[in-house]
């Protein structure tokens, strides 16, 4: 009932994009950028999401970041992770000087919902180098939700984190936030999973998975998320809940393309080649799917 309601409401809002079968985008979700520290799930992971943003970036996708880009509940000031990760940073700045870029807040970064948080952090640093201020996302908007409309067909996209609803991640975000930052925090270091997690509860994840394919079987729209951690491309025949994983397995980061009107699922990976030379490598594990195959399921 929660999570239906609080579905309504950011289907409601959602800020509508228009799209055709020309038009490409990436999605990632959960890439939790930290502060480079112990505590950081981001940072082995740097250079695969790197190299696969200059991917996708010479390809001329948008990229869609479908929440909890920055760790904000570990991390409470933006400026460390965003000076433990310049590069990515600079890179996705290029995303965003191109009209290529579309933020999205979740749950460890729901202080992007207030204006004023992402005026004072995501429009200027203070660079060290040159020693002044300096443009990173200037007027940027941070969006709860968007709905993406194919301007043939009309058939709708519904992109939103996958918190909306989730009690203690949601309603109850700032109890988590204080739990997570005094003392989980420090826990995971050394192997302990926090209970509340969806990424760490298979009953949470399962759950939630449930509560959306609801609200999707009412209202017959195809939709992405995140939140879980869990990457999920429906079969024929169920319901066109889409996950996009996250970009902290220990393995690598997976993702959510469309394309030439049709989606599939990707991750990146570092294999070794023939010759033992590690290379980082993409690898399409579901689809590619016509979008239209989707429609009123």
């Amino acid at each position: 009932m929660l999570t239906e309601k609080r579905l309504n409401e950011t289907y409601k809002n959602a800020k509508e994009i228009s799209f055709d079968d020309n038009s490409k985008f990436i999605f990632f979700s959960d890439i939790h950028r930290g502060d480079n520290s112990m505590s950081d799930e981001f940072a082995h992971n740097q250079s695969i999401y790197y190299h696969a943003l200059e991917y996708y970036y010479e390809k001329e996708y948008t990229y869609v970041e479908v929440g909890d880009g920055e760790e904000l509940w570990e991390h409470a000031k933006f400026n460390y992770i965003r000076r433990a990760h310049s590069d990515v940073y600079e890179l996705i700045k290029k995303f965003y000087n191109s009209d290529r870029f579309i933020m999205l807040f979740g749950n460890h970064n729901v202080f992007l919902k207030n204006p004023y948080f992402v005026e004072k952090n995501l429009y200027h640093y203070y660079d060290d180098y040159l020693q002044k201020e300096s443009h990173l996302f200037p007027g940027i908007i941070v969006y709860e939700s968007i709905i993406l409309k194919h301007k043939q067909t009309s058939q709708e996209i519904f992109v939103v984190h996958g918190h909306q609803g989730d009690l203690i991640n949601d309603q109850l975000w700032r109890l988590s936030m204080f739990m997570l930052r005094y003392f989980w925090r420090y826990m995971h270091i050394v192997g302990f999973k926090n209970p509340a997690s969806p990424a760490k509860n298979i009953y949470k994840q399962h759950k939630i998975e449930r509560n959306f394919n609801k609200w999707n079987r009412l209202n017959g729209v195809m939709m992405i998320c995140g939140h879980t951690h869990r990457p999920k491309f429906p079969s024929r025949g169920e319901m066109p809940y889409f996950n996009t994983g996250c970009c902290v397995h220990p393995r690598g980061i997976t993702g959510i393309e469309i394309t030439n009107g049709k989606i599939m699922m990707v991750s990146w990976r570092v294999t070794p080649d023939k010759n033992g030379f590690l290379q980082i490598n993409r690898t399409i594990i579901h689809g590619p799917t016509e979008i239209l195959d989707f429609e009123d399921r």
